[in-house]
């Protein structure tokens, strides 16, 4: 505001009111006055402060000056300068008009950003380890000060707890109530499934973590993300759009932004991000066979992001973390010697992972290939080689000899247990493809095709190996004198049985019955 007037009414109107009403009219033009009765001093200030000059000038018949009323030194108070008519004591002498002009220069306001708090799962995160040292240094201090009581007292104490023994029952119990209260009260269904699951952490926070991520990984892996104009990112991509369009009946797929980077990197693996960031990895496009492959692959890591597992399983955690809190502190409270206790914390800390981690993280894996079944299903893809895609992985770990974990020690199920699960679900997959208006399947089972395939180089490996049997033993049986005998090359392995159109072809060769549903760019 460059300029504001207020006019005063005359002498008469101002006294005709309440002497509060007087002052603060007063005050709200900027004037200062002293007095209960009458107006003793009226000075209209000029106000000097230490960001700005602001000027209240007042305009009358007589002008005098009065000294101010007061000395203000704050930068929202002011030096008064005044210019007034006289008065007299109990009224005013003479009608005069009182105009007050005040002078507000612009500003300009300089903010700082917004400050935006960690989001709530990477906050539990950080304060995860801190939560446990808190624990064990509750635990170790009150094995110290029981130690440290003399026996007497500690017999005492001992007979107190006793007697209230059912107000502790009491207390314990109300623990166990609030406990179940806040876990009824954070019950959430699944979506596509239906599970109900506990979920602590609502999927927004998840979503800005996903952000977070997204970006490390992006920084991560800048020098080997392959270009958009490569034909390995182009597949890739256009698959996902593939699966995103056909199940637009998911609301957590119509309405997530799905964007695909390819990593060039001999890791077999592939994840996507609750934001719909894809990362594929070109070990993974080199483990697949076909087409039909890659998007059971791929439906499988959008099932995690679109029934939000990541949230699901932080929210078990949080829970069993917190309960092992509890009975942390008690091991290093009841056990008498810090060795003890550390071995008592590694124990508790293996039983929380193989009775409740892990479990449940196989659990989600499988509800993902029952899902990730179903969206291939619905992107008319060839559901069929989704059991045989675990199953090359399956001898894939025996060639490069990786060593068989049980399952119950794994993260994952086991890749036979993989295929058996899907050979269940693929009559209701196969049943679900029919229904979305997709082209006939090829009669060839890809399940038979690979099965007869690896019995095939299952003979021909033991053929070479009885051949090479048999030239050692004769070399063996002629003394081992035959500097000119030649060992002949081996043979290679008997051609595979010709399959449809796309089986073991490579996954750049897309097989006529999904390049058909595929939208061509």
């Amino acid at each position: 505001m460059e300029l504001m007037c207020v006019r005063l009414v005359r002498q008469n109107f101002l006294r005709s009111l309440p002497i509060n009403s007087q002052g603060f009219i007063v005050k709200s033009l900027g004037l200062y006055c002293v007095g209960r009765v009458e107006l003793q001093k009226c000075c209209t200030p000029r106000l000097e402060s230490v960001h700005s000059l602001r000027s209240i000038r007042v305009f009358g018949r007589k002008n005098k000056t009065c000294q101010p009323s007061r000395q203000l030194t704050s930068p929202n108070q002011c030096h008064a300068r005044t210019s007034l008519n006289t008065f007299g004591s109990n009224r005013f002498k003479g009608n005069f008009n009182i105009v007050s002009t005040v002078t507000f220069p612009k500003q300009s306001f300089h903010t700082s950003g917004r400050l935006q708090a960690l989001p709530a799962p990477l906050l539990w995160l950080v304060l995860k380890p801190i939560q446990k040292l808190l624990a064990i240094i509750l635990g170790r201090s009150i094995r110290k000060w029981w130690i440290a009581l003399p026996p007497n007292k500690r017999q005492l104490l001992r007979e107190t707890a006793w007697r209230r023994r059912w107000h502790l029952a009491a207390g314990a119990a109300g623990l166990l109530v609030v406990m179940a209260i806040f876990l009824l009260t954070h019950m959430d269904e699944s979506p596509v499934t239906g599970r109900t699951r506990l979920l602590v952490f609502s999927m927004e926070n998840f979503l800005e973590l996903a952000n977070i991520t997204a970006e490390q990984h992006l920084e991560e892996y800048k020098d080997s993300i392959i270009s958009t104009k490569d034909p390995r990112h182009q597949l890739v991509e256009r698959v996902v759009q593939h699966l995103a369009e056909r199940n637009q009946d998911i609301a957590e797929i119509s309405t997530v932004p799905w964007s695909v980077h390819v990593v060039d990197s001999p890791t077999m693996n592939a994840f996507v991000l609750p934001n719909g960031k894809v990362f594929m990895f070109t070990g993974m496009l080199e483990a697949v066979a076909d087409i039909h492959q890659l998007t059971f692959i791929l439906g499988h890591e959008m099932a995690h992001a679109l029934i939000g597992h990541s949230a699901e399983q932080a929210s078990l955690s949080h829970v069993v973390d917190f309960l092992s809190l509890i009975l942390l502190t008690a091991i290093w409270a009841v056990c008498p010697r810090d060795s003890l206790a550390a071995l008592g914390h590694w124990i508790q800390g293996k039983l929380v992972q193989f009775m409740f981690d892990r479990p449940y993280s196989r659990k989600l894996e499988a509800e993902a290939d029952q899902v990730g079944l179903q969206l291939a299903a619905k992107a008319c893809a060839d559901v069929r080689a989704g059991p045989v895609f675990w199953q090359q992985m399956e001898i894939s770990d025996q060639l490069r000899g990786e060593p068989t974990v049980p399952e119950w020690l794994s993260t994952h199920p086991s890749h036979r247990n993989r295929v058996n699960q899907l050979d269940r679900l693929i009559p209701q997959a196969l049943e679900l493809r029919s229904s979305c208006d997709c082209p006939a399947l090829p009669a060839t089972d890809p399940r038979a095709v690979f099965s007869k395939s690896v019995r095939l180089l299952l003979e021909s490996a033991r053929q070479r190996e009885s051949a090479e049997k048999e030239e050692k033993s004769s070399i063996a049986s002629g003394g081992g004198g035959g500097g000119g005998v030649f060992l002949p090359l081996p043979q290679a392995p008997s051609p595979l049985p010709p399959g449809p159109s796309g089986q073991l072809g490579g996954v750049l060769s897309p097989t006529p019955v999904l390049s058909q549903a595929l939208p061509s760019k």
